[in-house]
């Protein structure tokens, strides 16, 4: 059974983007990821989920496709035009996305990009562990992390990391 896994930056303020879609914020950073490497992460997932505008950023951008060799999957209820990627398009749901992922057995999972998708799998007790990176930037407004459902949870802590100058991991579990 897959393990579905978070991985997201957010801003000091809680913002993972600007409100145009902006992450000069974040790329403009250098910071050390110390034994917690970006390599290390993405090696051990084999199927990357995103959603429709995390895959319109991704096709905006002057860089390769970033998830060859990885089963990539666009959550969407529209067609994409000339695919930036080999990608698949889902759009029989979540519910039917999770059981589809639960039962892939070659690698983890990594929800990529925005909030929306995350949350609506931790909703549905379905993302098993988050890694959120608090970079100290202060954005004024933006895209929220999470949008705010009225869902709530208490996942279980499993560790804090400073990574030089100044982001902080954080590493949790849910029940």
């Amino acid at each position: 059974m897959a393990r579905i896994v978070g991985y997201i930056a957010s801003s000091l303020d809680g913002f993972i983007a600007t409100p145009d879609d902006n992450l000069d914020w974040l790329t403009s950073q250098e910071f050390d990821s110390g034994e917690f490497p970006y390599d290390e992460f993405i090696a051990g997932i084999r199927t990357v989920v995103m959603g429709r505008g995390t895959y319109d950023w991704l096709e905006g951008q002057e860089m390769d496709w970033p998830y060859h060799g990885k089963r990539a999957i666009v959550v969407t209820s529209r067609p994409l035009d000339n695919p930036k990627g080999e990608l698949e398009v889902w759009t029989r749901g979540v519910d039917d996305l999770v059981a589809h992922l639960r039962a892939l057995d070659d690698g983890d999972v990594w929800m990529l990009g925005g909030g929306k998708l995350q949350m609506a799998f931790m909703e549905r007790g379905a993302l098993d562990e988050i890694e959120i990176y608090i970079v100290p930037e202060l954005i004024g407004g933006g895209i929220p992390m999470f949008p705010a459902t009225g869902f709530r949870a208490s996942p279980k802590l499993l560790s804090v990391n400073l990574l030089p100058p100044g982001v902080v991991r954080l590493k949790y579990r849910f029940a």
